[in-house]
């Protein structure tokens, strides 16, 4: 039996919480990063792979955490990139028939550190009525973690896409006449982006770096700007490059690239107070009225004022009222604040990918102010449970 590693952790505040060590050792007992909440009820595996998590530490709000283990097949990126896990009680024992691992080996294997026993419920009202804080955990004494918290920077100002962007440019499926080609800037992109975007013709994924005259040497029939993690006014070159691509070339963009597409605009961002972390945000579309449930990932937001007579807001939270979802007149360009793949997440959203498509089809008939549909479409069954040729591996098994 292992033994039980105390542990606590301190916000930047001065709160205190105590629970117990799991997962990996943290360097000197102390992981820091930005505390936020993440409401999904399951899907922990996806979230903990999504690297839009960089630089923070995610509180599950789900009170069991790892029932059903982990498997090769849902890692949503090539590893770990948050700074830690938060969880009320993580499960002794995995049962389920695709399970290979255990979530406290993932957690070791990758290097990253956890604490249990949280009272979750009272961290999650200090971060929504306070905002997301800056915190430590680990085995160090509480004066060394509190000095730790204090000490770090959260995610204002820091280009954390430069830290989980790919190195270098891959392909997922083969291009072939008559089928599109899209390129994906990746930001922080997930595999199941990647898996819907692939059954629309061959993808290309590019580092978040690349140029506007990188992009269209390659001749695309579509750009997709993905998720991502932090400051959006802090990615190194993107708007630029955004900037270059707009009127040249169809141009889908989510959460992060929703963001970076409305600062190519001319508009301007800020930052949530606790953000929108979970599988189950009602977003509006106000042309129908329609209600979806969406999944997203997110502590900034863009501010539709900025972008009055630029672009039309198409779709807004339920909850805070805050922009979801924009079009831009006279150009084949929209985006969304959320995450339409549901990875994890619900499916309401999928027929953005549908409606992508038609605009790579025929671009000009979205050049001059043609409406974007927003009515949803049944139309992705996704694939089966087998990678694509050229997906990127996990940098190490779970098992």
């Amino acid at each position: 039996m292992t033994a039980v590693r105390q542990a606590i952790l301190v916000l930047a505040d001065g709160s205190v919480f105590e629970g117990e060590a799991i997962g990996a050792e943290a360097p000197n007992g102390v992981s820091s990063g930005e505390v936020v909440f993440n409401t999904a009820m399951s899907g922990y595996q996806e979230i903990l792979t999504d690297p839009s998590y960089a630089g923070q530490i995610i509180t599950f709000t789900a009170s069991h955490v790892g029932n059903y283990g982990v498997n090769d097949y849902d890692f949503e990126s090539r590893g770990l990139f948050c700074r830690g896990v938060i969880v009320r009680d993580l499960s002794r024992r995995r049962s389920n028939h695709r399970s290979e691992a255990d979530l406290d080996a993932l957690l070791a294997r990758y290097g990253i550190a956890g604490i249990a026993g949280i009272d979750t419920r009272r961290l999650t009202r200090l971060l929504r009525d306070t905002g997301a804080l800056p915190g430590a955990f680990g085995t160090a004494s509480e004066s060394v973690l509190l000095a730790a918290a204090k000490a770090e920077p959260g995610t204002d100002g820091v280009d954390l896409v430069a830290q989980v962007t790919t190195p270098q440019s891959y392909s997922v499926g083969e291009r072939a006449a008559g089928r599109p080609h899209i390129v994906a800037y990746d930001f922080g992109i997930k595999r199941s982006i990647v898996r819907r975007l692939a059954e629309l013709g061959s993808v290309e994924v590019v580092p978040a770096s690349t140029s506007a005259a990188d992009v269209l040497a390659t001749r695309p029939s579509g750009v997709f700007l993905s998720n991502g993690p932090g400051d959006p006014e802090a990615v190194a070159g993107a708007v630029e490059a955004i900037r270059g691509l707009i009127d040249q070339v169809p141009i889908f963009g989510i959460c992060l690239g929703h963001q970076l597409l409305s600062l190519a605009l001319g508009g301007a961002t800020f930052k949530l107070p606790f953000g929108h972390h979970g599988g189950n945000h009602p977003v509006r579309q106000l042309s129908t009225g329609h209600v979806e449930i969406t999944s997203q990932n997110h502590n900034f937001c863009v501010d539709p004022a900025s972008l009055t007579g630029t672009a039309e807001v198409t779709h807004i939270n339920l909850n805070d009222e805050t922009n979801e979802g924009m079009r831009v007149p006279r150009v084949a360009a929209f985006s969304v604040q959320y995450h339409p793949e549901a990875g994890p997440g619900p499916h309401d959203a999928r027929y953005l990918f549908a409606q992508f498509e038609a605009m790579v089809e025929d671009p000009a008939e979205y050049i001059g102010g043609k409406q974007i549909s927003f009515a949803p479409v049944n139309r992705f069954s996704g694939f089966a449970d087998a990678d694509l040729p050229g997906f990127p591996v996990p940098e190490r098994g779970v098992a």
